[in-house]
Order: structure tokens, then C-alpha cells, then sequence
């Protein structure tokens, strides 16, 4: 996971009234905290915090250059407006070098089951630990051939050098199971369509 630079302000006003103030001057209201220090309310530039996100996703590290000072932080919490789809605000946790992180790290699947099965994925992240400067971007998991019955857990992925299982390992990711076929489903149609005497 690459570090990405931003700008960021501190806020001395607060409230709705501010904040809609800080989204028209095209930045994004934003609070950073942990380890122990008080809160600092910040505005991070819109357009670019949004590319971030959209190309790095939630777990890129950034480098806040506050004032004369330099922070690490991890994106915490995005909150988006429901319909129109901007970012209205963002928590920041406060990192140190060095420091474990624990994180949601989406899993991606590749290849394709084996012929008349279906995939059923019941999870599309796990919790990792990791060091805050190496969060995987992803988890890969091949499902090239996989026949029906097949179960995979947590603790079936392998993770990269460095990050450790934070999720349950008995926590299920997939299940591939036979397809239905054509015949059943047309049963189970003409059943329904069965009035009752």
C-alpha cells in the first residue's frame, strides 16, 4: 500500500453551517484522532481525497501535511450523501510508523468453478492484521475448478507476508454448490403453478 500525500487545513468552525461552508470551498470536512490526542478537525481537498479513495480505496495511508506538521492516517469511516453521492465527511485514525493496524481488506475471486455448480459468495472482505505502512490492497483467491461441496473459511485464504487473521478462520467465504438444473426448477415451477383442491 503506497502513502499519499494531502494538504490538509485545520477548521476552526464547527456545525452544519460550517461544514456546508467547507463542501462549497471544495474540500471535505474531516476530524483525525487516537492515540490519546485530542481531536483535530481538519478540511482535506475534495477532488483529491475522492481519487485517492477511487484508485487506493479506504486503506491508503496518508501523509496530512498540517500546517508545519506531518501526520499519518488511515481512513476510518466515509460518509457519503445518500442521493447525491459526495462526500460529506471523513473520520482519519491517527498511525504511527511501525504501528499494527487491524482493517477490512476486500477479497477478490478469481477463475471460474467447475462446469454446473453455482458460487455462492457469503463474504467479500476479512479483517487483517497488518503494519500500517503494508495494508494489502486485496486478498486473491483462485476458484478456478473448484467442484460442487466445496467450503472455504477464513482461514483458507492465504494472506501476504506480514498480515495475520483477524476474522473468525471458521467465518465462511464461499460455498460452491451443484447448479440447479433445468428440469428441477421446471418441476418446482409446475408445482406452483399446481392449483390447490
Amino acid at each position: 500500500m503506497s502513502e499519499v500525500r494531502l494538504a490538509a487545513e485545520q477548521r476552526t468552525e464547527f456545525g452544519k453551517g460550517a461544514a456546508r461552508r467547507t463542501r462549497r470551498a471544495g474540500k471535505i470536512p474531516a476530524v483525525l484522532y487516537g492515540h490519546g490526542s485530542d481531536p483535530k478537525h481538519l478540511a482535506l481537498p475534495a477532488l483529491e481525497f475522492a481519487r485517492v479513495v477511487r484508485e487506493h480505496g479506504q486503506n491508503a495511508v496518508l501523509t496530512l501535511d498540517i500546517d508545519s506538521a506531518t501526520e499519518l492516517a488511515l481512513t476510518k469511516t466515509v460518509t457519503t450523501h445518500p442521493l447525491k453521492n459526495y462526500i460529506e465527511h471523513v473520520d482519519l485514525l491517527l498511525v504511527k510508523r511501525g504501528e499494527k493496524v487491524t482493517v477490512d481488506v476486500p477479497i477478490v475471486l478469481t477463475g471460474e468453478p467447475a462446469a454446473a455448480t453455482l458460487l455462492t459468495q457469503e463474504s467479500t472482505t476479512i479483517q487483517v492484521e497488518a503494519d500500517a505502512l503494508n495494508i494489502p490492497d486485496q486478498i486473491e483467491f483462485s476458484i478456478a475448478g473448484l467442484g460442487a461441496g466445496t467450503q472455504v473459511h477464513a482461514s483458507d485464504l492465504e494472506l501476504p507476508k506480514g498480515s495475520t487473521l483477524a476474522t473468525d478462520p471458521e467465518v465462511l467465504i464461499l460455498a460452491v454448490n451443484d447448479a440447479p438444473s433445468a428440469a428441477s426448477m421446471g418441476t418446482e415451477e409446475g408445482a406452483e403453478a399446481t392449483p390447490e383442491s
